[in-house]
């Protein structure tokens, strides 16, 4: 990964502005927000340059109102939700550039914290518009951007001003892709990655990145059914995806010519209906499920196996479930394996990198999130990096 520059780089900021990209899409229900991860991640970089004295501008999106302003859309809606987050007061400024804005930033003192309204009420956002960015552009001093989980779109929040003013990465972003280069920029290897979820559809760009790239595919969740029936192996009324046995068969050519190991579960636990500890759940090899059986986790001697296979690697990336961990028992897998990676991460022998919506949930559910060595919260961006793609917010800040 070329070199990017952090706020260590800046000089004195006293009275300078800072337009700082962050991720404030928070969930919202009856006008609270009901998660303040993201909020709680850019934290450290907003009061870090609010204490140097710069006047700091937030630039966020929140939902799709597609160029146009909706009162539901609002980030004054999430004004005092920042206030507790930052234990500051923050001067909401319903424009992102103008005069409105520029009459804002001229009343503001070094240390005040200002946060303009949603980014993407203009229809110049999404489009990468270059005179709206310069518009945005024109209010800032240097640009910071904290924001890894919108680098993936090549917006003029997260792209177009990188090129417009000094850019910098913000503390969680640095982190973040000091995380990233860790797992599978230059790793330590063996590599091991753990991709699981539901459809093979929409993991294929990952599954073809990675084995090029790490030593041990380890495939769960509904996605190894697939690659099971690939192999020949009778599913019954599992979820699979019939007609992409052929792609699996050459992911696992591929993986085969790159010397990296595909793991597929060869004992698995099944039920002929998708309930909580259901009568007829039971414990088989592959090769013994039924014709009106579902597998929904891995068995117990696959995950023993498995965590074998992690003793003996040096780093590890991780995304999607081993199974349908929301229901129990077929979370076992999934804490099972969590619970190994994340022993193995505390001791130091592992480094551990995860990220997906379902991976956060999951490990969160198996108690083990806080051990991993990096968790990104980032789901989109977090999919595209590890489809190796390059994300344009990553890219104009590299120096």
């Amino acid at each position: 990964m070329a070199a990017f520059k952090t706020l260590d780089d800046l000089g004195d900021v006293t009275g300078k502005v800072a337009l700082v990209r962050v991720d404030l899409n928070l969930p919202m229900a009856d006008g609270r927000a009901t998660d303040l991860t993201r909020a709680n991640a850019v934290a450290p970089t907003i009061l870090e340059l609010a204490d140097a004295g710069a006047k700091v501008l937030l630039l966020a999106h929140f939902g799709r109102p597609k160029g146009e302003r909706h009162s539901t859309l609002s980030l004054s809606l999430i004004q005092g939700e920042m206030e507790r987050v930052l234990g500051r007061e923050i001067m909401f400024i319903p424009e992102v550039s103008g005069p409105v804005a520029e009459q804002a930033v001229g009343i503001m003192r070094a240390g005040d914290i200002g946060l303009l309204e949603n980014t993407r009420f203009w229809p110049g956002e999404e489009k990468n518009d270059p005179a709206f960015a310069q518009g945005i552009a024109a209010i800032g001093d240097f640009y910071v951007n904290d924001a890894f989980s919108a680098a993936h779109r090549a917006h003029a929040s997260t792209e177009g001003l990188a090129h417009l003013l000094p850019a910098y990465a913000g503390r969680a972003m640095e982190k973040e892709l000091n995380a990233l280069e860790a797992a599978l920029g230059s790793p330590q290897t063996p590599v091991a990655a753990v991709v699981g979820g539901a459809k093979v559809s929409t993991k294929l760009a990952v599954l073809e990145n990675l084995v090029g790239k790490v030593q041990h595919l380890i495939i769960g969740g509904g996605m190894a059914n697939t690659f099971l029936a690939a192999r020949g192996v009778d599913v019954g009324k599992s979820l699979c995806e019939h007609d992409l046995t052929g792609t699996a068969e050459a992911i696992m050519e591929a993986a085969d010519k790159s010397g990296c190991t595909v793991h597929l579960p060869y004992d698995v636990v099944v039920a002929t209906e998708f309930a909580a500890n259901p009568a007829s759940l039971r414990i088989c090899n592959v090769h013994e499920v039924a014709p009106d059986e579902m597998i929904l986790d891995v068995g117990p001697q696959a995950v023993e196996a498995l965590g074998d296979v992690l003793k003996t690697c040096r780093t590890l990336v991780w995304n999607g479930p081993m199974g349908a961990f929301e229901i129990v028992p077929f979370d076992a897998a999934t804490v099972g394996l969590a619970k190994t990676a994340a022993a193995l991460s505390v001791e130091g022998s592992l480094t551990s990198v995860a990220g997906g919506g379902d991976t956060v949930a999951a490990l969160n559910h198996a108690g083990v999130a806080g051990d991993f060595t990096y968790i990104s919260t980032a789901g989109g961006a977090f999919l595209e990096w590890m489809e190796g793609k390059v994300l344009p917010g990553v890219a104009a800040l590299e120096a």
